[in-house]
């Protein structure tokens, strides 16, 4: 299912709470892992290996980064998935986050190893947020552009997907 840029963005803006940067108001860490849990265990499965993982996060907007070695995807790609605090967003990309385009990664990343990221996030109810998207700068309700330079201002992939 193919969601608008108009759908995206009042979403994210609706996700955007200025009192609660790092995490929502209402937020259970315990449930966040569980679920963040399931999709490293899925994806250790979809690629037939043991998924690296970062769950040692803090002082950001996100919850973890798993990542698919390179020997076990169709693509001989590492590829990167990372997991918000907020709305069930999810990113992914090979490499790094951010490192690409949305349709290099298109390019870059075989079906088969799109389907299985897709299938497992989707299959999890992840909306996966286009990455052209949250590389606009960041225009919401918080207070967030007052920390940054105003040569190098956030992006909404700072806001839910980054170290604040």
């Amino acid at each position: 299912m193919t969601v608008s840029d108009d759908a995206w963005w009042e979403l994210l803006h609706e996700l955007d709470d200025p009192d609660h940067m790092e995490f929502p108001a209402i937020y259970d860490h315990t449930e966040v892992r569980a679920r963040f849990n399931k999709v490293v265990a899925k994806l250790d499965t979809a690629f037939g290996c043991r998924c690296h993982v970062d769950r040692n996060i803090q002082d950001a907007s996100f919850h973890g980064d798993i990542g698919v070695p390179a020997t076990h995807t169709a693509g001989g790609e590492r590829i990167t998935i990372r997991i918000s605090n907020f709305g069930n967003l999810a990113v992914y990309s090979p490499e790094n986050i951010r490192s690409y385009t949305d349709a290099e990664k298109r390019q870059l990343l075989p079906a088969e190893d799109l389907d299985r990221i897709e299938d497992t996030l989707t299959g999890l109810d992840y909306r996966v947020v286009p990455e052209d998207l949250l590389n606009t700068r960041y225009n919401g309700r918080s207070d967030l552009a007052n920390y940054y330079p105003s040569d190098q201002p956030p992006t909404w992939f700072t806001r839910f997907f980054d170290y604040l």
